[in-house]
């Protein structure tokens, strides 16, 4: 067993070991049916902590000559795949993790030679009469095997993109990097050599220049997985089950740590749930991932309409994006969706296929997402969030025209001409205008299943806060007076719904006259009869 080459199955096993493993292993079905065809050439994108070593392990585990995998699989979802033993340990695997070679090489401008070096070495164990000492290029070394042979590779690279992230403003350690894509993967004779190559890392492949270089992969990304979508963090099915097995409130995790919609999953980022199974704490796990590090710099670029977008998100709106323009690197921002569709990829923002739109995904993103903008020390976003907590303190306090004030105010400083005589606009204005709901309360709940309708808004407060703050049922009016919405909420039995939650309730009704242009409200406490 080598470092690079064939380095076995032991990696997986440790997976395999822990407390906790959720089965994957039925993408090995889709490898195994692409296995050398031109769909062969993969690059999977994905965020941090959403188990891009794991599947690599796995990967390496299945397909590696030398060790013996069969029983370690055979009780997993591929082991009930036809045809499962047939690619079974059968092909020799290079295996490489861009970022730990960093350190061994000595840096990132040593990266490129210290992977050629040492893996060619290994390959001369296997091959000592076909691979001379005169060979100092891998695509070379692989070809000449194969020529010789017939032997073909499986090549998987581990944080492929981290020279195109972390070392973007180096021209010279990117162009020999991308030169040794190009030789790797690129071209007829790569063709011959490469069974299968399966690229992971967080950004889709870069726009411009490496793309010459890897247009060849077909791409599963944040913003269109396709295949990928359940073996992408867990679906909502698999944290279902833990949550049975562990006794968690499920409802509650849901809120926490849901909301990746890929196709028609709803995926949930599998760090912060296996830490939550665990130790059974609702908190947030992404801090130590360098959320302001990844953050903070984007939000700077402060190019206009971010900050009304990040304020929409946080209130729990969604955003439409166009995330074609982005260049896939950390350099090339031209807009506000080029910054978002990055927070998108880095897993700091949802993305809706079907309605071209972003979002925050769950309430720990939540929370991340408002310390980064906390410690831009925004002063538009400290005086909007105070605004909003005087507009949560009116509410609370049931003063109801203080509250439709403070609504026609942020309607008219946020809502553009355009859309302001617009029904969905004064949804949006009421979500961006509690904001300051999420120290609280959960994410709002817009549409409602309760009694014999949908209510718009329901915010419901978080269980530490539930004794002191109630929930809230919102009724919007447009062209109708705030005492119908009242009606309404009562007469089609909303808050016995939201009773099961609390019975801590109070009622807001709020309508706009398109002609006055004038907000109303009306707010009252719910009694059960």
């Amino acid at each position: 067993m080598g470092r690079f080459v064939n380095s076995g199955n032991s990696a997986f096993q440790v997976a395999l070991n822990s407390e906790i493993y959720v089965d994957k292993t039925g993408l090995l079905a889709y490898t195994n049916k692409v296995m050398d065809t031109t769909a062969k050439f993969i690059c999977n994108s994905r965020p941090r902590r959403f188990g891009k070593s794991i599947t690599a392990d796995m990967l390496t585990a299945y397909y590696c000559k030398g060790c013996s995998s069969e029983e370690m699989f055979s009780s997993l979802e591929i082991g009930q795949a036809p045809g499962f033993t047939k690619y079974l340990n059968q092909y020799d695997v290079i295996h490489l993790d861009i970022q730990w070679c960093m350190e061994p090489a000595g840096g990132p401008e040593n990266v490129v030679s210290y992977i050629t070096e040492k893996t060619i070495l290994e390959l001369r164990n296997y091959y000592p009469e076909i691979l001379p000492d005169s060979i100092s290029s891998l695509p070379e070394a692989l070809s000449c095997i194969n020529t010789a042979t017939g032997q073909k590779f499986v090549v998987i690279i581990d944080e492929w993109d981290v020279l195109i992230r972390d070392v973007s403003t180096d021209l010279v350690v990117q162009e020999e990097y991308i030169n040794f894509l190009r030789g790797m993967f690129k071209g007829s004779e790569p063709t011959k050599y490469i069974q299968l190559a399966y690229l992971t890392g967080i950004l889709p492949i870069k726009k411009i220049k490496t793309q010459s270089a890897l247009n060849n992969f077909a791409e599963f990304t944040m913003t269109d997985a396709r295949i990928f979508s359940r073996y992408i963090g867990f679906t909502e099915e698999e944290v279902r089950m833990l949550c049975e097995k562990y006794h968690r409130d499920f409802s509650k995790t849901k809120h926490w740590y849901d909301g990746y919609l890929l196709e028609q999953y709803q995926v949930y980022n599998p760090k912060a749930v296996v830490e939550l199974m665990i130790w059974n704490k609702f908190q947030s796990y992404w801090s130590d991932t360098g959320t302001y590090e990844a953050i903070v710099p984007l939000i700077n670029m402060d190019f206009d309409g971010l900050k009304t977008a990040i304020i929409e998100m946080l209130s729990g709106n969604s955003v439409e994006i166009d995330p074609t323009t982005f260049q896939n690197d950390m350099v090339n921002f031209t807009c506000r969706d080029d910054i978002l569709t990055c927070l998108i990829h880095l897993g700091y923002l949802g993305y809706d296929q079907d309605t071209h739109s972003a979002f925050v995904p769950n309430e720990e993103i939540r929370q991340e997402l408002a310390k980064a903008v906390k410690r831009k020390k925004w002063n538009e976003f400290l005086t909007f969030q105070q605004e909003s907590s005087e507009l949560l303190d009116a509410t609370l306090d049931i003063d109801a025209d203080t509250v439709a004030k403070s609504i026609e105010k942020i309607h008219n400083e946020y809502a553009s001409a355009i859309q302001y005589n617009n029904e969905n606009s004064l949804s949006s204005i009421l979500s961006i205008g509690y904001l300051s709901t999420m120290r609280y309360y959960f994410k709002p709940i817009r549409e409602f299943p309760a009694g014999r309708g949908f209510a718009d808004f329901v915010y419901l407060p978080k269980p530490e806060y539930s004794r002191d703050y109630p929930a809230l049922v919102v009724e919007l009016k447009w062209n109708q007076n705030a005492q119908t919405a009242i009606r309404q909420i009562k007469n089609r039995q909303y808050p016995e719904t939201v009773a099961n939650y609390t019975d801590n309730i109070l009622l807001v009704g709020i309508s706009y006259d398109k002609k006055q242009k004038t907000h109303n409200c009306v707010i009252e406490k719910y009694s059960e009869k």
